[in-house]
């Protein structure tokens, strides 16, 4: 009897701990103030965790920025950055959040932070979220996963992150769900939004109410993406008229896996990398800067060294409620991680998308050369969409900001 009277309180006990130790982990706490940001936040800000995996041991971290304007109704986007293994903290705080870190010389102290002006907070919830396990201030609770993050498998735990986010949130069930990202994010995201789709025929979690999704700068196959940079350079006068020519007789259009007895192509490509390879390829009017400590301020890259010294302060840490010892030191870019490249193309998953009628904005910027906007025109086309709207100026105010075209379901802007 009283055997079973100390294995019921070990039974109990147990469960006491399993529960304190899942509240612990899928956690959630609004930030009301931040280190570097003068004043309250002019907006709402969450933080926390959620499990996703065999025994929740993958704990995905996730900002969430709920709408200025009328969150009950405004759509909700899940935010995604490339790499894959980049902070979605890129996002909040270089693309499209509502507050950026102040561009100045660091002096030892946290670096500021400030509001922006061009929020798409504005007008919809935001969820940036850090993954695969391993980037930002993701982690794991063991060691050893049960399989490294490949595509088609974050597609899957990002699913059921959003699941889980949702049934937690219950209050944003209904509004539209779009799903966003820039860079590697286009290879996951398509993917991503069929798995979303495919799941809302399962039975028996709620539909989510997905409406379409949005890329920046969307990664699509590497060979494909790469042999657009070679007409990409051609077009910026970044090589001669001679070498484009020759290169394009001669390597016929395939520069990234040349065929090894194709010689003169071989040569070709090396004076081609002879133009090119010191230019920035993220922003080619920019200086070539690594991202370190040493990073001069008047560097692109700058700005994501005051990020880690941001990010990596023990205030910051505890007011975003970073779990203590699941990251020792956050870097923006965990380019080591062991991934595994299961989408060889994005474009089918494109094409199954907009059949079943969800709409896509694709944009991309002219001075990118990693994922030139000549590939992303060339796939879409290849697509067969009927135009709606063809090539025509998109104006702000009295300004040309970029150029639009409108496809049958999707949207291709140049900026």
């Amino acid at each position: 009897m009283a055997n079973d009277y100390v294995f019921s309180i070990h039974k109990l006990l147990l469960f006491f701990l399993v529960i304190s130790y899942r509240n612990a982990v899928d956690s959630a706490s609004i930030i009301k103030y931040l280190p570097g940001f003068e004043g309250p936040l002019p907006f709402e800000l969450e933080t926390g965790y959620i499990g996703v995996g065999e025994e929740e041991q993958v704990q995905l971290f996730y900002y969430f920025i709920k709408s200025e304007g009328n969150p009950e109704e405004d759509p909700i986007l899940l935010w995604l950055s490339g790499g894959p293994g980049c902070s979605s903290i890129s996002g909040l705080l270089y693309e499209n959040g509502p507050m950026t870190v102040k561009l100045e010389v660091y002096n030892g102290t946290v670096p500021s932070l400030v509001s922006t002006t061009y929020s798409w907070a504005k007008i919809s919830s935001i969820i940036y979220l850090d993954q695969p396990v391993g980037t930002g201030f993701s982690y794991s609770k063991t060691q050893k996963l049960a399989s490294k993050p490949s595509d088609l498998g974050e597609a899957k735990r990002i699913h059921e992150f959003l699941h889980k986010w949702l049934n937690k949130h219950q209050d944003f069930l209904s509004n539209p769900f779009y799903v966003g990202g820039d860079s590697y994010a286009g290879m996951v995201v398509p993917a991503l939004v069929q798995e979303i789709s495919k799941g809302n025929y399962v039975c028996c979690k709620p539909p989510i109410n997905l409406q379409g999704y949005v890329l920046g700068n969307p990664s699509t196959e590497v060979a494909f993406d790469y042999n657009h940079r070679i007409p990409y350079a051609h077009g910026m006068a970044l090589i001669s008229d001679e070498l484009y020519e020759s290169m394009e007789r001669i390597c016929k259009g395939e520069y990234e896996n040349v065929n090894p007895s194709n010689t003169e192509c071989l040569k070709l490509v090396e004076e081609y990398h002879k133009c090119v390879d010191r230019i920035n390829f993220a922003l080619i009017l920019t200086p070539l800067c690594e991202e370190s400590e040493d990073t001069l301020p008047d560097c692109y890259t700058y700005r994501y060294v005051l990020t880690a010294y941001w990010t990596n302060d023990e205030s910051v840490r505890k007011a975003l409620q970073i779990h203590k010892k699941s990251k020792e030191k956050w870097v923006r870019c965990n380019w080591g991680m062991p991934y595994t490249h299961d989408i060889k193309s994005s474009v089918p998953y494109h094409m199954n998308n907009s059949i079943n009628g969800y709409r896509s904005l694709i944009y991309n910027g002219d001075h990118d050369m990693f994922v030139p906007f000549l590939g992303t025109q060339a796939w879409i086309r290849s697509l067969n969409y009927s135009i709606i709207d063809d090539w025509r100026p998109w104006m702000i105010a009295d300004q040309i900001a970029g150029y639009i075209t409108i496809f049958n379901s999707l949207v291709v802007f140049i900026l």
